[in-house]
């Protein structure tokens, strides 16, 4: 359990599964289709965030391995850091807050990088998907238009 705290799907909202404690997780069915939120996660973090944390959120030399800040680190932990940004003795992390391609997609990325640190899915581009929500597609539309 990361974190401390279940990362079983119960409920869907937005196109976005959630665990009982209403913490995004991700869902990913036997046949390794991956819910939409993972799989644009996938598409978000290699867009936005694997030019300092490597691919896959595997880390560099310059940024740590994010798929395992996500398993070690509390999910509003997780978003503060993203939000704000941090600094610390080797490296700056910038506030990625008011940047839509990322914050209209925190909830993705978070787990996409759950369902890659737990080895859920592996390293790469996943090979299935879920097609996209109309509410979640309603919800993205409103995000990057607001």
């Amino acid at each position: 359990m990361p974190s401390g705290h279940d990362i079983t799907p119960d409920y869907q909202e937005n196109g976005i599964w959630y665990n009982a404690d209403g913490i995004p997780t991700f869902l990913v069915e036997e046949d390794g289709t991956v819910d939409w939120a993972t799989f644009s996660g996938f598409r978000r973090y290699h867009a936005e965030c694997h030019v300092c944390h490597g691919p896959d959120g595997e880390g560099s030399t310059y940024a740590p391995a994010l798929k395992k800040s996500a398993l070690n680190m509390d999910y509003y932990d997780f978003m503060q850091v993203v939000a704000s940004g941090r600094q610390s003795t080797n490296s700056v992390m910038p506030a990625f807050g008011t940047n839509r391609n990322v914050w209209c997609y925190i909830n993705d990325i978070y787990v996409y990088l759950l369902a890659h640190g737990t080895d859920t899915i592996p390293r790469g581009r996943p090979a299935q998907r879920a097609d996209k929500p109309e509410d979640y597609a309603e919800l993205e539309a409103a995000c990057m238009d607001g």
